[in-house]
């Protein structure tokens, strides 16, 4: 987890320096027991949390609910790590609080710095999420969370460490904030380019019609348990496999066919995908099917259109992806359980425009020009968001192995301060 230290540096572990508290949760089926003024977190309220320091989360207890418990009460300065689902949120206790039972927080003693453990444990969290034990998640025990390997620093340099990585880190924040805000504008600029690539008001020399009258539509086989096994297993594609402009392969499940029904709904190449239900903003998501995989079904969560002889797959896609991204298809939605779904019916009754085929082609050509200018730009906004990733794991590592800042003279050295933990102990 380090490399060689300076003089001066102690490489020890976090059961000899802390101590180390978990939480506990009152019971939720006793109303006595929540809403009190003692502020009590769980590892989504730091899911959830922007800065380093916390004051509370969604919930509270009350003093009988703290009694019921076996959670502690952690004091200010206290640094909470979550130890299970996920292993690695950190903050610093900015007043005294509880936490329930997926926390191993650490309380620091006399000349340990809560801002130089977190920004420690920030570093080490990878390397603590592989030392985590279970099947179902991971987990650190008290234990395991003991025995985790910790660089001590003398104070003087504690404080001077981490000035540095904060501000370094605060001109990677704004990197990162410039970086999002540029992918915000990119994505805009690509909405833009889909709703104004096919025109509300057709020339004279378009043909308007319907998707229905386009081309012929269909959902897939239904699923069912039934299916789950046969002598005839063949692959299906399903909503998480169809993204827009793209199928994703990866995770191709089968279910048995006849080999009549495998037919009736195997797909051919140039037959566009779309979502039937889906997240209102992406319903309708659409994709050309380009005969990767090969041999495959597809399964009612999914609209097939097969393109009519004046129509071209590409000029389709475009279509749909112009009705997605100006909400043309969320208003022929309905939607349950925050899924909206697009009928059949309704989705054939959506207005289709044909130009002349020349003019599709020339059309997509145009379109898909503009769209990958935009694409090679986000390219490299995202390309630039890694590289500044890199750089915050790289001043961390540098801070921790005593490279990021030169080492003061007169500083006391760790092993004194853990001398001193131990005694005090």
């Amino acid at each position: 987890m380090t490399d060689a230290l300076p003089p001066g540096w102690v490489l020890t572990t976090l059961g000899e320096v802390f101590e180390i508290v978990g939480g506990a949760t009152p019971s939720t089926s006793e109303p006595s027991f929540w809403g009190g003024d003692i502020p009590w977190l769980t590892p989504d309220d730091l899911a959830s949390h922007d800065g380093i320091e916390v004051a509370s989360g969604r919930r509270s207890i009350t003093v009988a609910g703290y009694d019921s418990a076996s959670t502690h009460f952690l004091p200010q300065g206290a640094v909470l790590f979550s130890s299970r689902a996920p292993i690695g949120y950190a903050a610093i206790a900015a007043q005294p609080l509880c936490t329930n039972q997926g926390f191993k927080s650490l309380i620091p003693p006399e000349g340990v710095d809560s801002r130089y453990v977190y920004w420690y444990l920030r570093h080490a969290t990878p390397a603590i999420r592989e030392m985590g034990s279970g099947t179902t998640f991971k987990e650190m025990s008290k234990k395991r969370m003991a025995s985790v390997p910790f660089v001590l620093a003398p104070r003087v340099e504690q404080q001077r460490i981490v000035a540095a990585i904060e501000e370094h880190f605060s001109r990677l924040d704004a990197a990162d904030a410039s970086l999002s805000a540029a992918e915000l504008r990119c994505q805009a600029v690509v909405k833009s380019i889909l709703v104004g690539a096919v025109p509300d008001d057709p020339p004279p020399a378009w043909r308007m019609t319907t998707v229905g009258e386009a081309g012929v539509t269909g959902l897939g086989r239904q699923r069912s348990p039934k299916y789950h096994s046969g002598l005839n297993m063949k692959p299906y594609l399903r909503v998480a496999n169809v993204f827009e402009d793209r199928i994703d392969a990866s995770d191709v499940m089968e279910m048995h066919f006849d080999e009549a029904e495998f037919e009736k709904y195997r797909l051919e190449a140039g037959d566009v995908l779309l979502n039937e239900g889906q997240s209102p903003e992406w319903l309708g998501r659409p994709a050309i099917y380009r005969d990767d995989p090969t041999d495959v079904a597809f399964t009612n969560s999914l609209i097939r259109f097969v393109p009519g002889p004046d129509v071209t797959s590409e000029w389709a896609l475009l279509v749909f992806r112009r009705h997605m991204h100006a909400g043309r298809f969320m208003q022929e939605s309905r939607i349950t359980t925050n899924i909206a779904h697009l009928a059949l019916g309704r989705f054939r009754s959506v207005e289709f425009p044909i130009p002349p085929l020349e003019v599709q082609g020339a059309m997509v050509a145009s379109t898909r020009s503009a769209l990958d200018s935009v694409a090679r730009i986000l390219n490299q906004i995202r390309s630039a968001a890694v590289r500044v990733s890199a750089l915050r794991r790289s001043v961390l590592a540098e801070a921790f192995t005593g490279r990021l800042v030169s080492r003061s003279p007169d500083g006391e050295s760790a092993s004194v301060m853990l001398e001193g933990i131990g005694a005090g102990a």
